[in-house]
């Protein structure tokens, strides 16, 4: 297990002899990172039982990140040394249940999880994790969330700290996805010439990039940086609603977005270029809002891979 996420840097000030860190499997990709200020988040407290599952109320910074984990343990065992960390810094564990145990169906969309590709759930193949810590600023909270997919597994952390209190969670640079010693997004692209841009959130009909931390733009702006000669094209997608032309017109602006967040980050435009295919290549069925949330993507294609 390579550990990361040290909850001495999630919460400064947390009075621990030897602070633990919340541990990720080796070989966890970052696939998203959302940071809201001051909002609400609803901490899942019990199994869902016709309905959503009892929760309580906490207002404060709210962090959601996802990670990916090729050749992944089955979801019990990525939770079980996140639950030990918690329960060594004194946390409370709310809940831990599995599957049909937290209430399958009921459980996953009565509470607040990523879309694909950031974060998959399989309903007969999931565990879930809450936990909580009071202390004089307010309540510290914790709900891990893991679920097979595939050869692959997920898991989303979504941690919840006091109004004003310092929020840090990202990884050391060393252990950050995609830089270019990483085993992750570039050498995907390299590999197979063309890779999804995860961690991109595009709202139906909308090319505003909603998100303002993107480990898959830091990491493609590392490859291009280090060699001025590298070029890409990026070519943007949406859902099948709408016509074709307004759907091409549409994807075409979200690859603009990503190629301008990348010229800002001081990459060359000429070593840029966008593109819309609009609804043509879709990689989920259009027929569920799952489906329809992993076609609107941007994906960067080495010219000539």
């Amino acid at each position: 297990m390579r550990r990361l996420l040290p909850l001495a840097l999630l919460w400064p000030g947390l009075a621990l002899a030897q602070p633990p860190e919340l541990p990720l499997p080796d070989g966890a990709v970052r696939t998203a990172g959302i940071l809201r200020e001051a909002d609400a988040y609803a901490l899942p407290t019990g199994p869902a039982r016709d309905g959503p599952p009892p929760a309580t109320q906490l207002q404060g910074d709210v962090r959601i990140e996802a990670w990916r984990i090729a050749d992944a343990p089955d979801p019990a065992r990525i939770l079980a040394p996140i639950r030990a960390a918690l329960e060594r810094a004194g946390f409370e564990i709310l809940l831990d249940c599995a599957a049909e145990g937290c209430g399958g169906f009921d459980f996953r969309y009565g509470t607040e999880v990523l879309p694909p590709p950031e974060m998959h759930v399989d309903l007969g193949a999931f565990r879930a994790l809450s936990a909580r810590r009071d202390g004089p600023e307010g309540a510290i909270a914790v709900s891990a969330l893991a679920s097979r997919a595939g050869p692959s597994a997920f898991l989303q952390l979504v941690t919840v700290t006091p109004d004003g209190e310092a929020v840090s969670v990202t990884a050391p640079a060393a252990t950050r996805p995609g830089i270019p010693a990483s085993n992750g997004l570039t050498s995907e692209l390299m590999r197979e010439g063309h890779v999804a841009l995860n961690g991109i959130d595009f709202a139906p009909g909308s090319a505003e990039l909603r998100v303002a931390d993107i480990p898959a733009l830091d990491a493609l702006a590392a490859w291009l940086a280090a060699d001025p000669s590298r070029r890409l094209v990026l070519v943007g997608h949406t859902d099948m609603t709408g016509p074709l032309d307004a759907n091409i017109a549409l994807s075409r602006r979200r690859a603009e977005a990503v190629r301008r967040r990348l010229t800002e980050a001081g990459i060359a435009p000429a070593q840029l270029e966008a593109h819309g295919a609009g609804w043509l290549a879709p990689r989920a069925p259009n027929a569920t809002a799952e489906g329809r949330a992993a076609n609107r993507r941007v994906e960067a294609v080495v010219p000539g891979g």
